[in-house]
């Protein structure tokens, strides 16, 4: 009876391990995550420092958090908004905009809506008023006070850029997603090496064999040419 030699499946050819796409999983969401935010994040530090008087932004869009309820229920105190660079003529009579506060210290940024655009000898002033209060602000806005207009909002997530302004946080996510990273990359490149490895010595074995099985073909061959 013929008998048909078998070779036993190597390393590389065997389906990948649940940890090894576990990892890989959890590597792809950090980069897609972090990288995007990393840019950004330096984008802003970046523009701050260089041009101080101007809120940063990154093509013309720039993150606030909301700390009151003034604009509720549109806006919640926590909320992170997302705004948008617009000239002072642009702005219309029901838009909500972000402004210095005309009434503060010259550096607190209030985002209510437009009630009444006023022209005072010329120049455009801004009457404003949040969603959640009873009377108008008691200061008019002046255009070169005005930041941008409002686009969106993502719930709570004010809450979680405050967090990450703390030492705690910064540690939760900055300092650990870094950690996890360098991690999954070192584990990934063990793997590497690992299945490497096997390969190598599952191909040593492999030849080992064929010489052994060429050896005993040879000496079969040599028993029967004596018995002849």
């Amino acid at each position: 009876m013929r008998k048909e030699k078998a070779t036993a499946a190597r390393p590389s050819e065997e389906k990948a391990s649940p940890m090894h796409k576990v990892l890989t999983v959890i590597g792809t969401i950090l980069c897609v995550i972090l990288i995007p935010i990393l840019i950004i994040n330096v984008t802003l530090i970046v523009k701050s420092y260089t041009n101080k008087e101007a809120v940063p932004d990154v093509g013309g869009y720039f993150p606030l958090i909301v700390l009151t309820d003034s604009m509720y229920p549109e806006i919640e105190s926590g909320d992170l908004i997302i705004c948008h660079t617009v000239e002072p003529e642009e702005v219309a009579v029901g838009d909500v905009i972000s402004f210095f506060d005309p009434a503060g210290n010259g550096t607190s940024i209030v985002t209510h809506r437009v009630v009444e655009i006023v022209d005072e000898g010329g120049a455009l002033m801004f009457r404003t008023r949040g969603d959640n209060n009873n009377t108008d602000d008691k200061v008019l806005v002046g255009a070169q006070d005005i930041v941008g207009t409002y686009q969106n909002r993502i719930g709570g997530a004010g809450n979680i850029a405050l967090f990450m302004q703390t030492t705690t946080g910064l540690i939760v996510c900055v300092v650990l997603p870094i950690i996890l990273l360098v991690g999954y990359d070192i584990i990934r490149r063990r793997i590497y090496e690992k299945n490497k490895q096997d390969d190598t010595d599952a191909l040593l074995a492999e030849l080992e064999a064929l010489r052994a099985e060429k050896a005993q073909k040879e000496v079969a061959a040599a028993n029967a040419d004596k018995q002849e």
